[in-house]
């Protein structure tokens, strides 16, 4: 019994000195932490900054004189890592590893200022001090002024590297400020002494007749260098600061002034081309508005300027054409209204082409041509002249067929190169073959296999084909065949013009035998006579 009493008095004995110990290792960290997130006395004027993650839980007055030195973007955080980035080049990789280490003490790149960053339970605490230790006030004062001495530096290397011209100027107009580019240009538009000296002098004349259209407080202004012929142009701003001073911004145009230019001298000459057209030229932007026209249009569709100019829609537009009587009649207004949907729909496309044969007896070829952006134009052309032409040959052409057709005689006429180009209905009704009534070209060995087979054999067949091919000067000649009927033609072969060659064929008496009247020798056809 004893021994069990000593060994249970030495369990509850340990486990005692175990709590005790854990409940001392938790005051302990719970004092640590407590330490870590607030300010002791001394620390009241030190640079001190108390995070939970990137979280700002604390800092001292110093500390956050420290952040506002310069703007702020983005979190507290991130705000200190770059401003204290420029001395402490490690500072965002090393303090990655706080929370294993605990603590960490960094040293600035030039030797004078030492950071320590210690770490617990989530909370991290970071002083700044000099190296050296020395006053807090000027402690304070020197940080400070290590970062506005950085943002000062970056601000004038940005000022300076800039290509383009700043500066700053009082409000009677005299340069208070300004970088590299400004007084390289100063330099390249002024001579000799005149560059020289300060203040430089002002580049930049602003009135409002340099004032760009549409550009709030925008100016463009040209500056003639000395040493150059041509002028250079800049957009210029001034922006009106607090006390009344203001500051200026030059962005060079020479490359936008000279697309402008071209684009004014390219409109002018596709103006002067449209003025010149004979064809009328209607364009309807995408909302169906007319956009342009040309002189044209007026004079085709005899349609006012002022109408024109007021940018009439399409359907209105239109519908002032059927007024004037510039387009077909329609049957009704429904159908023409279905109509012209439908010149809209097919002009879209690309796919509108018609010829309007108006009531003043003039015919218009309309066409409908797609634009970029959703745009349509109508182009109007006056082919009456064209189309009187086209009716006036058809005519003639008909006319001939005509004269051919009521002639006794079987008529056959062949181009140059041995293609039937004309016969008449006495050649069909000989032949038994219309030959307008085919799709393909018929050839004179065509045409000739179909006579061969018709007619007794003869040598005129042979004579005839040397004749067709034969080039140079030729000779009419005629010939009896006989058909397999026993009636006799007489075959009449005379050149033409261009080559061309046309076979007659007549009936002739029956008693007279099939016989060569005039032997078609290849030494006749060079005799001078009748003949192409």
């Amino acid at each position: 019994m004893p021994a069990t009493l000593a060994a249970v008095s030495m369990i509850v004995v340990a486990f005692s000195v175990a709590y005790a110990a854990l409940t001392a290792f938790a005051l302990l960290d719970r004092r640590r932490t407590s330490q870590l997130r607030r300010f002791s006395d001394a620390e009241r004027d030190a640079i001190v900054f108390i995070f939970e993650n990137e979280t700002l839980l604390a800092a001292t007055p110093a500390a956050r004189r420290l952040l506002e030195a310069a703007p702020r973007h983005g979190a507290v955080w991130t705000h200190l890592a770059e401003l204290l980035g420029p001395r402490f080049p490690r500072l965002t990789d090393r303090i990655k590893d706080l929370a294993e280490l605990g603590q960490i003490d960094l040293v600035s790149a030039d030797g004078a200022s030492r950071l320590r960053a210690e770490w617990h339970d989530g909370v991290a605490r970071l002083t700044l001090e000099p190296a050296d230790g020395g006053d807090t006030a000027a402690r304070i004062d020197s940080q400070s002024y290590m970062i506005m001495s950085q943002e000062l530096d970056s601000l004038r290397a940005l000022a300076e590297y800039t290509p383009l011209p700043l500066w700053r100027e009082t409000a009677s107009g005299t340069i208070t400020w300004c970088n590299a580019a400004y007084l390289d240009l100063t330099e390249s538009a002024a001579a000799g002494a005149e560059a020289q000296g300060w203040p430089p002098a002002p580049l930049f004349a602003l009135t409002d007749e340099t004032l760009i259209e549409g550009e709030s407080g925008l100016h463009r202004v040209a500056l003639a260098p000395a040493q150059e012929e041509r002028r250079r142009w800049f957009d210029v701003t001034l922006h009106t600061l607090p006390g009344g001073d203001r500051f200026g911004t030059a962005i060079s145009s020479d490359r936008l002034v000279k697309a402008e230019s071209a684009l004014k001298e390219f409109v002018s000459t596709l103006t002067k081309t449209f003025a010149a057209l004979p064809i009328g030229l209607a364009i309807f932007d995408r909302s169906r508005e007319l956009a342009l026209f040309n002189p044209a249009l007026m004079d085709l569709t005899g349609l006012p300027a002022d109408f024109l100019i007021s940018k009439p829609g399409l359907a209105t537009f239109l519908d002032k054409l059927r007024e004037a009587r510039m387009m077909p009649e329609p049957k009704d207004y429904k159908s023409w209204r279905q109509q012209m949907s439908d010149l809209v729909a097919a002009a879209e496309r690309g796919a509108y082409e018609e010829t309007w044969a108006l009531p003043t007896g003039q015919t218009y070829r309309v066409t409908g041509r797609p634009h970029p952006d959703g745009a349509v134009a109508l182009l109007f052309e006056d082919i009456s002249a064209e189309i009187s032409v086209s009716r006036r040959f058809r005519a003639e052409l008909e006319t001939g067929q005509s004269t051919l057709d009521a002639l006794p005689q079987a008529i056959a006429v062949f181009t140059s190169g041995g293609v039937l180009s004309l016969s008449n209905a006495a050649y069909a009704r000989l032949w038994g073959r219309d030959p307008s009534t085919s799709l393909q070209d018929i050839t004179f060995t065509d045409a000739l296999r179909g006579w061969q087979s018709a007619c007794a054999p003869s040598p005129v067949w042979d004579e005839l084909h040397r004749f067709i091919m034969l080039t140079g000067h030729r000779r009419a000649w005629n010939a009896r065949i006989s058909l397999s009927d026993g009636r006799t033609l007489e075959c009449q072969v005379s050149p033409l013009a261009h080559g061309s060659t046309l076979v007659a064929f007549s009936e002739a008496a029956a008693t007279v035998a099939a016989q060569v009247q005039e032997p078609p020798e290849a030494g006749l056809f060079a005799n001078a006579g009748a003949g192409a």
